[in-house]
């Protein structure tokens, strides 16, 4: 009996779509995951005007700002996921963008804290169709060589929509403060924030029509597959596999952890250390954070590509575990200067390094998993870092300041507490799911 393909090569027949065409879609799917990652950033633009108003701590904006986002997220993701691995994944993505963007507008009619939370739930719901369904496309557009490059403008949409949001809130603030009353056709007296919330969700009701234009890709590699993938076919390949799938998912989450913890609380930790007004942080971090985050998604992604290009077969997570390394020292170092301008060019390097990890971490876990399983695995894996990162890492330090502590002005030392802790435990995990991703690629 002649041995089964390997799974990593997943050329045939069907050709490759033009590189002009692709490239156009990765485009568009950055600015889809830039919409999405607007909306969370200016969440942490805004902590300290929506605490004031609605009079709660900072475990409750850390709930807002990670776990009600994450609950319909992953009870949505996984069904949703499971669908895109056996039909129409631009439909999908095109449907995701137009729910959440609805939601967006629909925090900035919220009057208290429950209704901010379930409207922040409906936010995770619609964004939870967005990954899978892109990582899925991405690896039928391009050729395993390109795709962590193509992972990487992907990724940049974190970077781009957590500046674009930055900025644009900095702005806004400076001529509607958040604190100030605003009185709207229909809607009547709002707040400053309010208004950031409702001006987000228009950009993404309009570009969910445009998604609507990408051509869906043949599925490369599914010859022999059913379109439908038995759950136990899959458990048994993460099984088999599980080195691989625990250390890029665990690995990832914990540094995404460090990722979410920090984006969640430097605008409150900029304001508090150094008594920076919203407008002047959306000013200085939000360049920062599109400049460095930006160049660190594309020269992560081009760097594991030329790796992969040039014979380093592993090149995928060995690029980014320069990147896991270099946060170490970073990312407990910046809470703890005595300086606002060195503080924000630790965070500049910080969000430099984030973002060189992605392109060639998320290519390696879509080599390593057969067509018809990529969009329920990458809803697992999102499932995992959304868990463990956006719920667990805000939350994580605003227990440590409110709980540990008993005070904001210690938030400094929560950030470094818990980024002392993730970090490392972050490299060991990549570690493993390296060794794990060499056995897999055989």
């Amino acid at each position: 009996m002649a041995p089964p393909p390997k799974m990593q090569d997943h050329d045939d027949a069907a050709a490759w779509p033009p590189a002009s065409t692709a490239w156009s879609v990765a485009f568009m799917l950055m600015l889809a995951n830039t919409l999405a990652f607007v909306d969370r950033q200016a969440l942490a633009l805004l902590v300290q005007p929506i605490k004031q108003d609605l009079q709660v701590s900072d475990t409750a904006m850390s709930l807002l700002y990670g776990l009600s986002f994450t609950l319909f997220y992953v009870l949505v993701g996984i069904p949703v996921a499971r669908i895109a691995d056996r039909s129409n994944r631009r439909n999908i993505v095109g449907a995701a963008v137009f729910v959440w963007s609805i939601a967006t507008a629909l925090c900035g009619l919220a009057r208290n804290f429950p209704t901010l939370f379930a409207a922040r739930i409906a936010v995770g719901a619609g964004e939870g169709g967005l990954g899978p369904a892109s990582y899925s496309l991405l690896s039928d557009y391009f050729r395993k060589e390109r795709l962590p490059a193509a992972m990487g403008l992907y990724q940049m949409g974190i970077y781009s929509g957590g500046a674009l949001a930055l900025v644009l809130g900095g702005v806004i603030a400076t001529h509607i403060p958040p604190t100030s009353s605003v009185v709207l056709p229909m809607v009547g007296s709002i707040k400053g924030w309010q208004i950031v919330f409702l001006m987000l969700g228009i950009p993404g009701v309009l570009l969910s029509g445009l998604l609507l234009a990408i051509p869906e890709p043949a599925r490369k590699g599914t010859s022999g597959e059913a379109v439908s993938v038995p759950l136990r076919t899959l458990f048994a390949h993460l099984g088999k596999h599980w080195q691989a799938y625990i250390g890029i998912g665990i690995g990832f989450a914990l540094m995404i952890l460090v990722g979410n913890a920090t984006g969640a609380w430097i605008p409150a930790f900029l304001e508090r250390k150094f008594g920076m007004t919203t407008a002047e942080i959306g000013a200085s971090y939000g360049p920062i954070v599109f400049v460095c985050g930006v160049s660190g998604t594309l020269v992560g992604g081009f760097f594991a590509s030329f790796l992969r290009q040039r014979g380093f077969r592993f090149g995928n997570l060995q690029a980014a575990l320069i990147g896991f390394v270099a946060l170490i020292p970073i990312t407990i170092a910046f809470p703890l200067v005595a300086s606002s301008a060195l503080a924000l060019a630790l965070i500049g390097a910080m969000n430099f390094f984030a973002g060189f990890n992605f392109g060639g971490g998320l290519a390696a876990l879509q080599e390593i998993t057969p067509n018809r399983m990529r969009a329920l695995v990458s809803a697992g894996y999102m499932l995992l870092i959304n868990l463990i990162g956006a719920a667990g890492g805000p939350l994580a330090i605003a227990l440590i300041t409110d709980y540990w502590f008993a005070d904001p002005a210690m938030l400094p030392q929560a950030i470094a507490m818990v980024c002392a802790i993730a970090s490392p435990l972050s490299v060991a995990f990549l570690l493993l799911g390296l060794k794990g991703y060499a056995k897999g690629l055989g």
